[in-house]
Formats: C-alpha cells, sequence, structure tokens
C-alpha cells in the first residue's frame, strides 16, 4: 500500500508518488549511463537540463542522480552504472521528505490565496538557492539544486537563476527539468548540457503502470492504443486510464472538430470538467486543447501551409494564456471551457 512522504505538489495525483518517492525508473538507460559515467570520470558538469515530453521520468531522474551523488561522494569510487535506490534507507527518506541539506527542489509554490499553487516557479523561490550555497556542503559531497520544472519561471525567476548559473560554485550540480526548452532563456540553455529523454515504449510504460497497481490493458492491441494516445508518457497514461481523459479527449474532439457546434455537446464537455472537484480533469481537458492547436500547426507547416501554420500557432499561444489568467484569478472553469471550444471550433472550420 502507498503511503506518500514526500510533500504534494502543484501536479500531484492520488496514489502516484512524486518523484522524489520514487524508487524505480523505467526506460533512459543511455542517460542514465551518460550520467553516471560523466560523474565516475571526474566531467560532472555544472548545469544539466533534463528535456522531454511531460511524464517520461525527468524529475524522477533527477532525484535519482541526487542520491548516486551523495551515495558516493567521491566520484572515483562512483560505481559505472546509476543503481535504483534503497526506498529504506534514511538517504533516500530524507531526499524524498526534502530535509536533506544537500537537495533543493525548486518548483510552483503555495498560492495562499486560492489554497493552490501559483502558476510559476517565482523569483522568491530561485532566491532560495544564494541561501542554500551559502551554507556549508555536507560532508564535502556535491549539493544539487532541482528546479521543477525550468521552463515555469518567470522572467525575473529565469534571470535570477542565470546569475547563479553564470558564477557556478565548486561541487554544486544544477538539474534543470523542462517539458518545453525552447520556453527557456537562451542564455540559460547555453550554460546546460542537454540531456533528451525520449517517450516511453509500450513494454516499459506498462511496467511503470504496474509499479503504480495500475492494471495496464488487458491485449495487446489495446495497450498500443493507450501508448500512442499517451505518448510515451506515463503521466498522461495514468490520466487516460484512471480520470476519465480518453472520454475527455474523445468528446472534446467530438464536438470541436464537427461541422458545427454543438452547443448541448458543448456544455456537457464544460460541466464535465468544470466542477469543484474536477481539477485534474480540468487540467487534461487544457492539455488536449492545447495539444490539438499545436499538431494542427505542425501538419500545416508539414504542408507548406504556413498561413494556417501561423493561426494555430497564435491560437495555441493565446489558449495558454487564456488557461493561464484562469488558473491565476480563479475564473469560471465553465466559461472558460466553453470558450476553448468555440477557439477550437472557429479554427478548424477555417
Amino acid at each position: 500500500m502507498f503511503e506518500r512522504i514526500a510533500t504534494e505538489q502543484h501536479d500531484t495525483l492520488d496514489g502516484i508518488p512524486e518523484p522524489a518517492e520514487t524508487p524505480r525508473l523505467f526506460g533512459h538507460h543511455e542517460a542514465t549511463s551518460m550520467l553516471a559515467g560523466a560523474y565516475r570520470a571526474g566531467k560532472l558538469p555544472h548545469a544539466l537540463l533534463f528535456a522531454g515530453p511531460l511524464g517520461v521520468g525527468k524529475a524522477t531522474l533527477a532525484f535519482h542522480f541526487a542520491y548516486h551523488l551523495l551515495s558516493h561522494p567521491r566520484h572515483e569510487d562512483a560505481p559505472s552504472d546509476l543503481a535504483p535506490p534503497d526506498p529504506q534507507s534514511a538517504l533516500f527518506r530524507q531526499i524524498a521528505i526534502g530535509a536533506h541539506p544537500s537537495v533543493l527542489h525548486l518548483t510552483r509554490p503555495a498560492n495562499d490565496k486560492t489554497k493552490g499553487f501559483k502558476t510559476v516557479v517565482t523569483v522568491d523561490e530561485i532566491r532560495r538557492v544564494n541561501r542554500f550555497l551559502s551554507m556549508t556542503s555536507h560532508d564535502g559531497g556535491y549539493r544539487v539544486v532541482i528546479v521543477d520544472p525550468a521552463d515555469d519561471m518567470n522572467t525575473n525567476a529565469a534571470n535570477a537563476l542565470l546569475k547563479n548559473l553564470e558564477e557556478p560554485p565548486t561541487r554544486t550540480v544544477f538539474i534543470l527539468i523542462a517539458h518545453s526548452p525552447g520556453g527557456l532563456l537562451p542564455t540559460i540553455r547555453s550554460r546546460c548540457q542537454t540531456i533528451r529523454l525520449q517517450p516511453l515504449g509500450q513494454r516499459d510504460l506498462m511496467s511503470a503502470l504496474s509499479a503504480f497497481d495500475i492494471p495496464p490493458p488487458a491485449d495487446a492491441a489495446a495497450q498500443a492504443v493507450l501508448a500512442e494516445r499517451s505518448g510515451g508518457s506515463v503521466r498522461m497514461a495514468v490520466l487516460l486510464t484512471q480520470y476519465g481523459g480518453l472520454e475527455i479527449a474523445e468528446a472534446t474532439d467530438k464536438v470541436a472538430l464537427s461541422p458545427s457546434l454543438d452547443i448541448a455537446s458543448a456544455y456537457r464537455v464544460a460541466e464535465a470538467v468544470s466542477g469543484r472537484d474536477r481539477s485534474v480533469q480540468f487540467d487534461i481537458f487544457n492539455r488536449h486543447v492545447l495539444d490539438l492547436f499545436a499538431t494542427a500547426a505542425s501538419a500545416a507547416a508539414m504542408e507548406g501551409d504556413a498561413g494556417r501554420a501561423d493561426r494555430c500557432s497564435r491560437q495555441w499561444q493565446d489558449a495558454r494564456v487564456a488557461i493561464e489568467e484562469t488558473e491565476t484569478y480563479n475564473l469560471d472553469r465553465k466559461q472558460h471551457a466553453l470558450s476553448m471550444i468555440a477557439r477550437l471550433q472557429d479554427t478548424f472550420r477555417m
């Protein structure tokens, strides 16, 4: 029976461990070998950028690597492979609960006004780095700063982090998690070694679901469909199978892509994702809307239709701003969902 010990984050899912308390990493063997080898050889960069789709294990890898560094303070004595952490160890539990003095995890802070979380990683969060680095290193070993996700930093936070990256202290490694690395400042990206994590294959994806006590589909065909719809993301697979994600996506597609707007169907979708206890479903809906615009923009670009690609890209940007404003100012979610459906209709009827 899973018992959470890590602090809940802005994207916590019931029954699913936080990355800091996840003992197994699925896939990404090339990345783990490269990291372990670089550390063993004494050639670890001062800043790493873990880039890849949402929910494929980037943050889990960051915490596993932190565990590896702190388990082996002398790089020449470290093993050549990244071994899974021992969940029964004091080190694992200290890292998981955020109590280890050599690991700083920065993410979206709590929003006292809404009782939820802020929509960005704020400059106040990044300023914690200076206080963290001013303290003496624990046992003379490495200090690890994890920014998760770095592409959620606002401008002031990004500039504050850049100053730390420009003058990195010794035996400190920054690990930046980015779902969309293009959103980071070029000057931040240039100071990091980028490690790209790919979507999980079907076998690793099903193994991850089983590890979280979520039975994968019984037959291979259904597993293949889930792997495709989730984009190789464990998080998305959980949302699709446990939170009605498949039904939300299908209903949204049907009403948004129909020749004319079915008002009754639009209201049913909006009501299904906007209830007080429907925060996860609301997030699924918003992410699917963004995916529809992004896919349409990519398809138009591939077909050489620059005008349509530009329109879809601008709709993606406008939709993202609307999502952020709805979350920030606690706006009416039902009205937001209806507006997103109308936006989709307007775009795909062109």
